[in-house]
């Protein structure tokens, strides 16, 4: 497999891994997003100083309302987060 096709296969493997505990077992519920978040991107919630950040993080991708992160709601997060990591990289980059 390629280099970007191992990474896809990734970033389904995770969900995958994290989704279906509770409820849907094809999304994330609160709590779920909650361990995903703390053991995938420790450093995104900055634990303790935010108590509501989950609860913010969750209501902002859940686009369908269902009260849970599906897959394709996980993709566009990724993305987003992705697209502001390479901003921050390339600024910071000398030119």
């Amino acid at each position: 497999m390629t280099e970007l096709e191992t990474a896809m296969g990734m970033i389904i493997d995770v969900f995958a891994r994290y989704s279906g505990g509770e409820g849907n077992g094809h999304s994330l519920s609160k709590g779920e997003l909650k361990v995903l978040m703390e053991k995938e991107l420790p450093g995104f919630l900055q634990s303790g100083k935010d108590k509501d950040a989950v609860d913010k993080l969750l209501k902002d991708l859940d686009a369908n309302g269902d009260a849970e992160v599906d897959f394709s709601e996980f993709v566009v997060f990724v993305a987003a987060l992705t697209s502001a990591c390479h901003k921050y990289f390339e600024q910071a980059r000398p030119k």
